[in-house]
């Protein structure tokens, strides 16, 4: 007769509570979200940066980022990137995104992001309201061009721009955990960051003191039901400890290996 020992008691006890555990975030991840309003770090200056993209030290694409503040009370974000090199030969990409984020809240206000490919073109466009996200997809050009809409119900929807000044203006204290709810083009993510901690990293531009963040995305289903993503394991980000608290690099582990983004140059247009 086979008697549990209590080194196999506990071991069972913990994987129980590891499994009810998952299985609670997993249907009430919705009350695990970030409730912190925008933080008081300082806001982001004025600036123009550029970063190229790529993985095993081959770079793929480059892109370049313009920051501004135009209105009093809206911050802009305008990008634009491109595949170049033996990549491009094989896989034309030309980029642009358009990002505008309430300078109050830091919620998103609309997005645009176009897409040109060697034989398409694909114009996302995303308007955002305290209840939801409206998108309108449009693929093709003149009168071959298809327009779909698609509406996604939830409360305080972040996209990439406004969630990156969210994030810059929160403490980041070592340990520190945040979840959003983010949609950045076609589909919802449940967005985790956890703060690593302090470390050194070094760019093209020079060796700053960082601040090292964990990413884990989790698709979130029409049902509002959480999936796995099926192309993305998790990344590492590496932030500037210091008043701009830029994006300096970061490592995604994808379905086909380890891609990179990384800082090239920094131009702030208002320094002090």
């Amino acid at each position: 007769m086979f008697f549990p020992t209590r080194s196999r008691v506990t071991i069972y006890a913990s994987t129980i509570l590891v499994a009810i555990s998952a299985d609670s975030l997993a249907a009430n991840w919705q009350g695990t979200l970030s409730k912190e309003p925008a933080g008081n770090f300082p806001a982001l200056r004025p600036l123009q940066a550029s970063y190229r993209f790529g993985w095993s030290g081959l770079t793929a694409a480059t892109g370049e980022v313009h920051f501004t503040k135009p209105s009093s009370d809206r911050f802009q974000l305008e990008g634009t990137g491109r595949t170049t090199g033996l990549v491009r030969a094989l896989w034309k990409l030309d980029a642009n995104y358009h990002g505008l984020a309430n300078a109050e809240t830091l919620h998103p206000i609309e997005a645009q992001q176009t897409e040109n490919y060697r034989s398409k073109r694909i114009v996302t466009h995303l308007t955002f309201t305290n209840g939801g996200v409206t998108r309108g997809r449009t693929e093709g050009q003149g009168s071959a061009a298809e327009t779909k809409t698609k509406q996604f119900v939830f409360p305080n929807l972040f996209d990439l721009h406004s969630a990156a000044l969210y994030l810059r203006s929160q403490p980041l204290k070592q340990g520190s955990i945040y979840r959003l709810a983010v949609y950045p083009a076609t589909t919802a993510y449940l967005t985790t960051i956890t703060v690593l901690g302090r470390e050194k990293v070094s760019v093209r531009i020079g060796s700053y003191n960082a601040i090292k963040l964990d990413l884990r995305l989790k698709r979130i289903g029409k049902n509002l039901e959480l999936e796995p993503h099926k192309k993305f394991r998790r990344a590492t980000i590496w932030v500037s400890d210091d008043a701009e608290r830029l994006i300096l690099r970061i490592e995604a582990q994808l379905y086909v290996g380890t891609i990179f983004a990384e800082l090239q140059s920094v131009h702030l247009d208002n320094p002090e």
